[in-house]
């Protein structure tokens, strides 16, 4: 499995540090090189040990509902964590999208609207769900890509559609 690690950059989906991590079975690859890798956790705590080629790091470890917060040595940093079924997903769906900009979120593949997450003028921000779509047999979340309003929505819970098909509308946050 592929990750796209962001580190900086606000809520990891911004500009920041940009790492590619393949794990392979036994095998870790950090931006195509192999490397020997391990976290560790403290059971019941945020603390985790991460060590890789021998050097080990304490890190402090919370999720905040759009990415993770991290502290390292005293300095507490945001990390996106993007695996490459949810990086194609927010392709499709339209998820390289700006803040502030209005923009309709597409449906990246067939399927059944199986419950909305939001209503019309409600303010959200980037990452929040929007609609949940059975698609293969398989509950997929779609986020919104951006900060904003909900200015439309076009689906409806048990309602079908087809790839491409318009799910839900957002205008500028402003």
């Amino acid at each position: 499995m592929k990750y796209e690690v962001t580190i900086g950059g606000g809520d990891g989906a911004g500009k920041g540090r940009l790492f590619v991590v393949e794990i392979d079975g036994d095998d870790v690859f950090l931006d195509g090189r192999r490397v020997v890798a391990r976290l560790d956790s403290l059971p019941e705590t945020p603390i985790r040990y991460l060590e890789v080629d021998g050097r080990t790091e304490s890190l402090a470890m919370a999720h905040d509902g759009h990415g993770w917060r991290v502290q390292v040595r005293g300095r507490v940093r945001a990390v996106g964590v993007v695996d490459e079924r949810t990086r194609r997903l927010r392709e499709l769906a339209g998820g390289e999208a700006k803040s502030g900009r209005s923009g309709v979120v597409k449906a990246p593949m067939p399927g059944m609207i199986l419950r909305l997450q939001v209503e019309r003028g409600q303010r959200i921000k980037v990452g929040v769900g929007l609609v949940v779509l059975e698609a293969m047999k398989m509950e997929n979340e779609i986020r919104a890509p951006q900060d904003g309003v909900v200015t439309q929505i076009y689906v409806e819970a048990g309602s079908v559609v087809e790839k491409g098909a318009p799910l839900v509308e957002l205008g500028p946050s402003s």
